[in-house]
């Protein structure tokens, strides 16, 4: 059974940044389309940002557009949300998701929908 577990969350100042991580563990990350969402208090999951199967396809949300780069390290089965220059309304549970995908099938989707298994989320605070 996959397992994520999402980390590197935590309350910085507007302007800094952090980079999230999400291990998996149970199957080879490779096998998957990947995708980071977040939601943040009273309002809709959103998706932030999504990584085809094979990184053939990448995707941002416009709201992050030039300040977050998803990556995966397949050696460490993790898949990384590298945040700069975080505004307050970043802020929010940040939560990974992965879909299994065929080979050769690089789609993926800002949409909940798409995913099928979900980490638990972790905290990100911007706030002076």
């Amino acid at each position: 059974q996959l397992q994520l577990v999402e980390s590197g969350g935590g309350l910085v100042q507007p302007g800094e940044s952090l980079r999230l991580s999400c291990a998996a563990s149970g199957s080879p990350l490779n096998y998957y389309a990947v995708g980071w969402f977040r939601q943040a208090p009273g309002k809709e999951r959103e998706g932030v940002s999504c990584s085809g199967r094979h990184d053939i396809s990448t995707k941002y949300a416009d709201s992050v557009k030039g300040r977050f780069i998803i990556s995966r390290d397949d050696a460490k089965n993790t898949v990384y949300l590298q945040m700069n220059s975080l505004k307050p309304e970043d802020t929010g549970i940040y939560y990974c998701a992965v879909r299994r995908a065929l080979p050769g099938v690089g789609r993926c989707e800002l949409s909940a929908s798409f995913f099928e298994y979900w980490g638990q989320g972790t905290q990100v605070t911007a706030s002076s």
